[in-house]
């Protein structure tokens, strides 16, 4: 990682950050008031007073403003991993990026994926949006980790490497939701953590009686 501090955002990047953050959380209310089949672009669009155009400049589609939250920790996910010291096991540099990207995103950014992640809940479209997300970013890690280290992307153990990476993030973000986002994300990392450290119990849980006949 470079010692050097990176430069303060221009005036017109500041801007269009609040225009996105501004269409994110417009969504997310209307979403949640409206439901998210009732609620139209136009109706989207206005209560943020920009175009359409402009809200294409930022969102490929609703389902993509409605799964901001998620976009922003994968996005901020591939940079950290990206930053990160090349050498040591892959799944640990994996979960330490993870971790801190989910316990030092800004304030309000986990009450979003809490309300984000309770839209999917009942929403189809939006968990087929979060997966195609996920396949998305296990494809930019993976293509960004294989010259790193040597290693042909379709290379299994790499590949395993990143989904193991993404499942821990699935259980870890569940046992955080149904404990009603207590701590957010700080408790939300602490979560995500736990869930990798249960991957070598994972692969060692045996069935009762296989446990039986060891014992005898």
């Amino acid at each position: 990682m470079s010692g050097q501090t990176a430069a303060a955002p221009s005036l017109r990047e500041r801007k269009k950050q609040r225009t996105r953050q501004d269409l994110a959380e417009s969504a997310l209310r209307l979403f949640h008031e409206q439901g998210y089949d009732a609620t139209t672009l136009d109706e989207l669009v206005e209560s943020v007073q920009v175009s359409k155009r402009t809200f294409f400049r930022y969102f490929e589609s609703k389902e993509a403003v409605a799964v901001a939250a998620e976009a922003e920790l994968w996005d901020a996910y591939i940079d950290a991993v990206d930053r990160s010291a090349s050498d040591g096991e892959i799944l640990a540099t994996l979960r330490d990026a993870l971790v801190e990207v989910t316990g030092s995103l800004p304030g309000d950014w986990p009450e979003r994926l809490f309300r984000t992640r309770a839209l999917m809940g009942r929403t189809p479209e939006l968990r087929a949006a979060s997966m195609m997300l996920a396949a998305r970013t296990q494809d930019r890690l993976i293509t960004m980790l294989a010259p790193r280290l040597g290693i042909d992307a379709k290379d299994l153990r790499l590949r395993l490497a990143v989904e193991i990476a993404l499942g821990a993030y699935r259980c870890g973000a569940r046992d955080w939701i149904s404990d009603r986002k207590r701590g957010g994300g700080k408790v939300l990392a602490d979560r995500i953590r736990a869930a990798f450290d249960a991957v070598p119990g994972a692969t060692s849980l045996v069935g009762p009686a296989t446990a039986q006949t060891a014992r005898s």
